[in-house]
């Protein structure tokens, strides 16, 4: 529990590159998620060129923070890999919040640019990096190391939890 009260969105990094090694990890912890038939139908593209993020952080308004990260990583959803295909968005979103975990345990910071499925997003992204049809463009995870300390504010609201009945 204690990864899930200090994780928090970060957006502004110092100017350090994060190691492989740590990377690695982040994608280990992605693709430990659990996925629907347990089908795995994750893919990745881990971006650390300057040029490419500089050019991705200006897909869309909020993907500013893709340009100052050490790496971005792309998460995509494989069609062929998937069991169950209306699924696959919580599937990628169980890695996407793995990957958000390992970054904090880690002592990285990381926020999650949503690109699916927001079609002028993700056409951009599959353009610029060549995806393939059968894989979606699902989202950019910005990690570095953040710039400042952030804040974390506990969202616990006693009054949206509701036993046995709404």
């Amino acid at each position: 529990m204690n990864m899930v009260f200090k994780r928090h969105s970060v957006r502004k990094f110092r100017d350090e590159m994060v190691s492989d090694e740590m990377i690695e990890n982040l994608l280990k912890a992605g693709m430990q998620a659990p996925s629907s038939c347990n089908s795995q139908p994750w893919e990745f593209i881990v971006v650390s060129n300057s040029e490419d993020k500089t050019a991705i952080s200006k897909m869309h308004k909020f993907a500013k923070p893709a340009a100052g990260a050490s790496h971005l990583i792309v998460t995509l959803g494989n069609l062929n890999r998937a069991k169950v295909i209306r699924m696959i968005e919580q599937d990628l979103g169980a890695c996407n919040e793995n990957i958000l975990l390992q970054a904090t345990y880690e002592g990285l910071g990381a926020v999650w640019l949503g690109f699916h499925p927001i079609e002028d997003r993700t056409l951009k992204l599959k353009d610029y990096l060549d995806i393939p049809d059968y894989c979606i463009p699902f989202s950019v995870i910005c990690v570095g190391y953040p710039a400042v300390e952030g804040e974390v504010k506990l969202r616990y609201d006693e009054s949206k939890v509701h036993f046995d009945r709404f």
